[in-house]
């Protein structure tokens, strides 16, 4: 059995940072990626507090491109692996900088959304929050219940990361025993910090990604493919290890 395979099956406390590697292989453009008449705007022009105020509606028909794109695609098989190994392990959390949503249809419970989910709306008004499927953007500026202005419930630039979120991620990552970072380059804080702080505790670091990133160097293991491919194997050697089946039944 490979030395990696040997700490994956032997692991019982899991966590899991994903970025938009694994929701690429959905077919959801990057978020520098929408195309066509976007192709002219910066993120950073359109992902701010300041641009909202300044042509919300604007913000919002760039919005609604992405959303368009997250309701086309579904979890591939890097997601639905993951939700299946939640299932299997004592404790598992999965920690995600994606906004699409895409775990949690893929049937993960334990996700926290670093940067928001793009199919939720929050008020700038009362802060309560609803689905796009609730209220969308259809040409005119979505209001709350009280009147407040509709927003993405996702973090822009200049914003902070939520607090909660944020605390819990780093608790997740003192108690594992097993952390692996899936489909990004973990150099963006404060995301980065998780999986350095796992090692700095001794914790094996286990990265998956089609190519050599910045944090390879410094991974317990690199594995190179797509998640769809690499994470469904690893998951069938964890529900097959002998000690797990006698634990399962």
């Amino acid at each position: 059995m490979d030395d990696h395979i040997q700490i994956i099956v032997n692991s019982e406390n899991i966590c899991i940072l994903t970025g938009a590697g694994i929701s690429a292989e959905s077919g959801i453009p990057t978020f520098r990626g929408a195309g066509g008449m976007w192709a002219k705007y910066r993120p950073e022009e359109l992902a701010t507090p300041e641009a909202f105020a300044a042509n919300p509606r604007l913000v919002w028909e760039w919005y609604q491109a992405r959303r368009e794109a997250v309701s086309k695609a579904a979890p591939n098989p890097g997601h639905k692996a993951l939700a299946e190994w939640e299932g299997l392990a004592r404790s598992f959390v999965l920690v995600t900088q994606n906004v699409d949503g895409l775990h949690r249809a893929a049937g993960s419970r334990q996700v926290l959304e670093l940067h928001g989910n793009i199919r939720r709306n929050r008020c700038t008004a009362c802060g309560r929050e609803s689905t796009m499927d609730e209220i969308t953007f259809n040409g005119q500026l979505p209001l709350c219940e009280c009147g407040g202005l509709l927003r993405p419930a996702v973090v822009w630039f200049g914003e902070s990361l939520p607090e909660q979120v944020l605390e819990a991620a780093f608790a997740a990552v003192r108690q594992c025993d097993l952390f692996l970072t899936v489909g990004t380059s973990a150099v963006v804080y404060p995301a980065a910090a998780l999986p350095r702080l796992a090692l700095d505790r001794g914790v094996p670091v286990i990265e998956v990604n089609t190519e050599e990133t910045p944090f390879s160097a410094g991974a317990t293991y690199s594995l190179r493919g797509p998640a769809g491919e690499v994470l469904p194997p690893l998951v069938a050697a964890y529900a097959s290890a002998p000690h797990r089946s006698r634990q399962i039944s």
